[in-house]
């Protein structure tokens, strides 16, 4: 959703670069590192070197569809939209209502999706931003249909790299919005969406498009027809026309364990990740601490297994985001009482080696949730945040 021959570059492990006081005073290898840490993969890390010592001013962009209640995922996609502006770059949160619309979201009632973008989701990601230290007023958020109808132009964009790609490469991209691009029964404007997605990054001037693993097929067609795009094209501070930096951030599984997922990694991480439709296969960032403590304890998290397993991608990736990161898991003195991690490499060896039990580290991970997520929740129960609430769940409910 919305969120090849190309090189790809692995990524940093984590670093924790908090004591960093300004990014005026970062390297360039410092940035880098920043912007870098908990990812997939960066197409490419040759080319965000580049940008950062041209001097070009970092321009970010990460695209919602706009569909139902925010959940975890978003938690962690703000971490790394934080991590950016901490490293100076300009972090525009595209609320694509249009693609939501298309995508056949909340009904493809594009009034209603204007609806809850300005009253609900807006509102949410501020709300979620603070749990995470950041500032909302810094994040720019740019809705689609209003931004094209102030851009006419656009459309050529969108015909400049519609001539840039194939039909079929088209349809293969369809797996963006959580569809099978081999239906040709489906309705014509789908094909619309990825070539639109791609345009974006052009209209925006974003020369960093970051979004999950399961979106890296739309930003390479993106990064294919930078050089040929007239209309919107991205340039350094020298002139010279580059390619837009793609950023990749993993997935967070499914708290309803894996299933059979054969083909590209991107198509794989499409299959296991959490999904609003689902039941108990995530949390909302407004879920009462009952209901954290109810979704996390059911989880998929078989003793001593790795693969697969959500409560030890959550800790990964949430829990120990940063290196100052620690978490303490509570235990009956008979069972040797409290532990107290400070990296998960220690924490996924004991579990591994099954001296952390699941239903501990499931008890622990619930508690960071509810903790982390406080200020989400105070925000939904004042009146303003509590109908935009009801509003959500009525347009959602089936």
């Amino acid at each position: 959703m919305y969120y090849d021959n190309i090189n790809t570059v692995h990524c940093h492990p984590r670093l924790d670069l908090e004591s960093v006081q300004s990014n005026l005073f970062m390297t360039t290898d410092e940035k880098i590192k920043l912007i870098t840490r908990n990812l997939e993969e960066v197409l490419t890390e040759e080319e965000l070197k580049a940008l950062i010592e041209s001097g070009t001013p970092l321009k970010h962009y990460i695209g919602f569809e706009i569909s139902g209640k925010l959940h975890i995922g978003s938690l962690f996609t703000l971490m790394k939209v934080k991590d950016l502006q901490d490293a100076g770059a300009e972090t525009v949160i595209w609320m694509a209502d249009l693609h939501s619309a298309i995508n056949d979201k909340l009904d493809g009632n594009l009034e209603t999706i204007k609806k809850v973008a300005d009253e609900y989701f807006k509102e949410a990601m501020k709300a979620l931003f603070t749990c995470i230290g950041g500032d909302p007023e810094k994040l720019i958020f740019k809705l689609t249909s209003q931004t094209y109808a102030q851009n006419p132009d656009f459309w050529l964009t969108l015909l400049e790299i519609g001539k840039t790609t194939t039909l079929a490469r088209t349809k293969r991209s369809i797996t963006i919005m959580g569809r099978e691009g081999s239906d040709d029964s489906m309705p014509t404007d789908k094909l619309f969406y990825p070539i639109m997605q791609a345009a974006d990054i052009f209209l925006l001037g974003a020369n960093i498009a970051h979004a999950g693993i399961d979106q890296r097929k739309v930003h390479v067609i993106a990064k294919d027809a930078a050089m040929q795009v007239k209309t919107f094209p991205l340039k350094d501070t020298q002139g010279n026309k580059i390619k837009p930096v793609a950023i990749h951030h993993p997935i967070l599984l499914s708290l309803s364990g894996p299933v059979s997922a054969g083909g590209e990694a991107d198509e794989a991480a499409m299959k296991n990740k959490m999904s609003k439709s689902k039941p108990g296969s995530g949390i909302t960032i407004h879920d009462t601490p009952e209901q954290i403590k109810v979704n996390i304890n059911q989880a998929y998290a078989p003793e001593g297994v790795i693969e697969g397993n959500p409560v030890l991608n959550w800790t990964r990736y949430l829990i120990f985001y940063g290196n100052n990161s620690s978490l303490t898991v509570t235990r009956d003195p008979k069972w040797g009482g409290d532990l107290t991690y400070t990296s998960y490499e220690d924490l996924e060896k004991d579990y591994v080696e099954r001296k952390l039990h699941p239903q501990d580290l499931k008890m622990a991970v619930a508690e960071w949730l509810i903790a982390k997520l406080k200020p989400a929740r105070i925000y939904f129960e004042d009146p303003k945040g509590k109908a935009a609430l009801a509003e959500i769940e009525r347009l959602t409910k089936k």
